[in-house]
């Protein structure tokens, strides 16, 4: 790159093809990706729901190691697609792996079993364009089938955070990635998702590091996502990863007290088994790291954490099961 020219990520698309497909203005804004394992069939459904939306968005996919033909099928049903095979399973920091190749200034995360109702991404797309401060907007999250709201909607929508006027949306300490549109620049300067948390709650750690940095995160409800949730969940292993991964965010973000609190709140209310046990175990041999690593936020934000420390220990959303 020469001297003075921008990185491709910060210079404008506008007129570029999206691999093979004539670029919109929706496409100069938001690129969605999408990251699966083996769940073909309903990384086919999410597919072509992305296909059929009017913003007609750049769309990217990443295989994580899939077993079942997954790539083979995207790259089959749908050419316009840029398909990405991981030759091993990167969790989140699949989305990593994309946002090299994002050239938008927005970035729609996607689940292989999530899918975003039309007019959304233009919503959030114009909601993060009128207020340069937010970094993530987070969608109203609609449970198929049936078109319900999913549990944690009213704990978004009521959110205690406090949020200057005009925000598009309550304020929140954390964010969904199936279910949000992030501004691109300060995901990559705040480093993206945690190759050691790898998955599940991974959203927590990167949401403070965006806070830290003056950024706000809100929840929009105009934009809709859908969710249909697949019958291919390891339910044990993803509380292992849950209950692991929040006591490394706890250890890594919040200060002394607030952590001590925080551990003995989780020892006495998570299922009391192996399960429980081991992750456990595996988050106090990760101590040195963690120690090593550990950055508490300013104080403002842990103001903010504490005032949804009763409302987050009373959430029937949030409690480690399975």
């Amino acid at each position: 790159m020469s001297a003075g020219e921008r990185p491709a990520w910060e210079r404008p698309a506008w007129g570029r093809p999206a691999w093979g497909r004539p670029a919109t203005p929706a496409e100069e804004r938001v690129t969605v990706v999408v990251i699966t394992r083996d769940r073909r069939e309903e990384l086919s459904r999410t597919l072509s729901r992305l296909a059929a939306l009017p913003e007609r968005p750049r769309v990217i996919v990443v295989d994580n190691g899939s077993s079942d033909g997954s790539a083979v099928m995207a790259r089959h049903d749908h050419p316009e697609m840029l398909v990405l095979a991981a030759r091993r399973n990167l969790g989140a920091v699949g989305r990593n792996l994309a946002l090299r190749r994002v050239e938008t200034p927005y970035v729609a995360f996607c689940d292989d079993d999530t899918w975003w109702e039309p007019g959304s991404l233009s919503r959030a797309a114009g909601a993060l364009g009128a207020h340069p401060d937010v970094a993530v907007v987070t969608a109203r999250i609609v449970v198929e089938p049936g078109g319900r709201d999913d549990p944690i909607v009213p704990e978004l929508a009521s959110s205690p955070v406090p949020c200057r006027a005009g925000l598009p949306g309550p304020a929140l300490l954390s964010f969904l990635a199936g279910a949000s549109v992030l501004r691109v620049r300060p995901f990559r300067e705040a480093g993206g998702f945690s190759p050691r948390l790898w998955l599940g709650g991974e959203e927590e750690l990167l949401a403070a590091d965006l806070l830290s940095r003056g950024h706000v995160i809100c929840y929009l409800p105009e934009a809709i996502v859908h969710h249909q949730p697949s019958a291919r969940r390891e339910a044990a292993r993803r509380r292992w990863l849950g209950i692991r991964n929040t006591l490394w965010f706890t250890w890594l973000r919040r200060p002394p007290g607030a952590a001590l609190r925080r551990t003995a709140e989780l020892a006495v209310t998570v299922p009391r088994d192996r399960t429980s046990a081991a992750a456990f175990g595996a988050a106090i041999a990760g101590l040195p790291w963690v120690l090593r690593e550990r950055r508490p936020v300013p104080e403002q934000v842990e103001s903010w954490m504490r005032l949804l420390d009763g409302p987050r220990r009373a959430s029937p959303a949030r409690r480690y099961v399975g």
